[in-house]
């Protein structure tokens, strides 16, 4: 393993978004601030519990996941995407990096600020709200595998994009979806038939409800339960991606 060139792609992957911390950092954390102050302090009034926890608390681990999932995927697809277009992709390809080598550098590099943002997210919200861990191990897990999942999906979207509309295609048409399908503001079981069976196959669901475990102490579903299914997702996400870098598909955009 070439450990050196590994460390070298990552520490490249971690100044890349920290030479514009305004844009990368600064600006989502904002967007969900936004998210929080709006949708928590409007829907407060009328809505005091839910799943017999008080609203702005409620909001929060789904918060912190939106910016965990939506910088972690922008980061990877971005980065790699661009090397593409760009044609230094080339340099990639020729250096002495296997594709676990270049998993492990924009991976990492994407949950950084992944969890950047969700860690300033958090840390926001507890000013409105109070700081609250209620099982840390469990709350680490959720936050790691969250930031992992979509770091990944957003290396295979830059893997198969050919176009800049291309790479918008999977959080435009897929996770806004799920994202407001995911229990973010909102309790899944309140959900009408057929909507709150359809949630239950919903990836999201879990991680939010998985934090929201580890964070408030409760949730409708067994974090158990939702860690398997996501180190599942995990995994099948990891071997399609090393299978698409390891035959070069579309390296060469």
């Amino acid at each position: 393993m070439n450990t050196l060139g590994m460390k070298t792609l990552f520490a490249k992957e971690v100044r890349r978004f920290m030479r514009v911390p305004g844009q990368t950092v600064l600006s989502p954390l904002i967007s969900t601030t936004l998210y929080f102050i709006v949708f928590g302090y409007s829907l407060a009034n009328r809505v005091h519990e839910v799943e017999g926890m008080p609203y702005l608390p409620f909001i929060v681990p789904g918060l912190v996941f939106l910016g965990i999932a939506n910088n972690a995927f922008l980061n990877s697809s971005s980065s790699l995407f661009i090397t593409k277009i760009q044609g230094t992709v080339v340099d990639l390809l020729v250096a002495p990096l296997g594709p676990g080598e270049l998993m492990a550098g924009f991976i990492g590099g994407a949950m950084v600020r992944g969890l950047a943002v969700g860690g300033l997210t958090w840390a926001v919200a507890a000013l409105f709200t109070g700081f609250s861990l209620a099982h840390a191990v469990v709350a680490l897990y959720f936050l790691l595998i969250s930031s992992y999942v979509f770091s990944v999906l957003g290396l295979l979207a830059a893997v198969w994009a050919e176009k800049f509309e291309q790479i918008n295609f999977f959080p435009t048409f897929v996770m806004m979806p799920l994202t407001f399908l995911g229990g973010v503001f909102y309790s899944v079981r309140e959900l009408p038939t057929p909507w709150n069976h359809v949630s239950l196959f919903n990836p999201m669901v879990y991680m939010v409800e998985g934090l929201r475990y580890g964070m408030l102490g409760r949730s409708i579903f067994p974090p158990a339960t939702g860690g398997l299914i996501l180190l599942g997702l995990a995994g099948v996400a990891t071997a399609l991606a090393y299978v698409a870098l390891r035959s070069g598909y579309k390296m060469k955009a």
